[in-house]
């Protein structure tokens, strides 16, 4: 099986006992223009090998770093979606954090239900997207990666979302109708803007989700959904990094990488979620 910054970790690093729980999930079931989710996560792995252990001025891998198997991606999509929430439940309840690999943005519903039936308390998430993800449903499933954020707004969890530049009326309804607070990528972009602060009443346990395709195509074009005029790299980073001051981070995932041959997409993906582990 291939590990995550496997040619980094000593033996101790790699015990199943690490802070760090990588949880590929190679799902691609709702896609709706390109595809090849479900190389994500193991592109993401093998692309992880010549991370270095520093980042951002942390050594997160010491504080131990463990693959799992593969979530088993096949079956009705609930049931899917219970398979991965079990996975980022255990890893929370034993003090750890899930770090889920995709694979398709749906996948994030799973995870997230997951970590907030651990905690049994409020969660917000910060989202970083090309898409606000707020349909009721899309081509007929309420599953689908694009209606993955009104599934969590309906049971409870506050979002705040960045890099947004792809919505239709029914999302701008369902921002007002669940609070939802957001900075779309006009505004960040053209203002050159890489702080945010959230709401003082947002959640104190953060969840982040990082779709790769809030990052511009010039950036990040290994995705299924490209929308020209997103975040830069620093940016996208830096206001996760910001919005989780006084906080804590209870999770998080990198989604929606569809390799396309060139290993400095994956490898961006690899060092984004690194990165954010060590805002962890």
């Amino acid at each position: 099986m291939s590990v995550f910054l496997d040619g980094e970790l000593s033996a101790e690093e790699r015990s199943s006992a690490g802070r760090f729980q990588i949880i590929p999930v190679p799902l691609e079931r709702t896609v709706s223009y390109g595809s090849g989710t479900e190389n994500g996560p193991a592109a993401i792995i093998e692309a992880s090998n010549e991370l270095e252990r520093i980042t951002n001025g942390q050594e997160p891998c010491a504080d131990g770093v463990f693959t799992q198997e593969a979530v088993d991606c096949t079956g009705d999509l609930p049931d899917v979606m219970e398979r991965i929430a079990a996975r980022t439940n255990a890893a929370v309840l034993a003090g750890q954090v899930p770090v889920t690999l995709g694979g398709e943005h749906s996948l994030s519903y799973g995870a997230v239900m997951g970590v907030a039936r651990a905690l049994n308390k409020p969660v917000g998430l910060v989202q970083i997207d090309a898409h606000a993800d707020l349909r009721v449903a899309y081509q007929g499933n309420k599953h689908s990666h694009a209606s993955v954020m009104h599934l969590l707004s309906e049971q409870g969890v506050r979002l705040a979302q960045f890099g947004v530049r792809a919505l239709c009326q029914e999302e701008m309804d369902s921002r007002a109708a669940n609070s939802v607070f957001f900075k779309d990528a006009e505004e960040l972009v053209v203002g050159n803007i890489h702080e945010v602060d959230l709401p003082d009443d947002f959640p104190e346990d953060v969840y982040v989700s990082f779709d790769v395709d809030g990052l511009d195509p010039s950036q990040m074009p290994a995705t299924g959904t490209p929308v020209p005029g997103g975040l830069g790299y620093y940016q996208a980073l830096r206001l996760v990094e910001h919005a989780l001051k006084g906080r804590r981070c209870v999770g998080l995932d990198v989604v929606e990488l569809a390799p396309d041959g060139n290993a400095a997409w994956d490898f961006t993906a690899a060092q984004i979620a690194y990165r954010l582990m060590a805002a962890c």
